[in-house]
């Protein structure tokens, strides 16, 4: 019986963790939303929107390590987006872990066909960016259809 108790409690335990990663992307989007808008529509001539691009950009692997840098080292400098070009500066969220990393991207991402990010996925980016800044983050900006 008390094993039975105590695999419930990590049940759980494991249920509410999972429900607060969830929510953690969603509550790390909100610094977001100051710029691209609580849904992602962003601001015409100012700050791209998060809808199709960033989906698509999720999609492959390059895109994948793109989106990753932006968060983990910003942009700067001429990047396309939905066909318009934007010069503006997305300033490194250097206070984000991995794991918070990974959540607001897939909060971003949600609904998308691409599989989530991990923890370790965006390690591993960040890892071998240490010689990247902001600018050099734009240049890395992969084709996408329709751009």
């Amino acid at each position: 019986m008390r094993r039975l108790a105590i695999l419930v409690a990590l049940t759980g335990l494991a249920t509410a963790s999972q429900a607060m990663a969830a929510d953690d992307g969603a509550t790390i989007y909100k610094r977001c939303a100051a710029c691209h808008l609580a849904d992602g529509s962003g601001v015409p001539g100012a700050f791209p929107p998060l809808k199709a691009d960033v989906r698509s950009l999720a999609a492959t692997a390059a895109g994948r390590r793109y989106l990753a840098l932006v968060v983990i080292r910003g942009v700067s400098g001429p990047i396309t987006v939905g066909g318009k070009a934007y010069r503006g500066t997305m300033p490194a969220q250097a206070g984000l872990n991995d794991a918070q990393v990974a959540a607001v991207l897939n909060h971003v991402i949600r609904g998308a066909a691409a599989k989530p990010f991990t923890p370790r996925e965006i390690a591993g980016y960040r890892a071998g960016s240490a010689g990247l800044n902001s600018a050099a983050v734009a240049r890395l900006q992969p084709g996408i259809a329709g751009k």
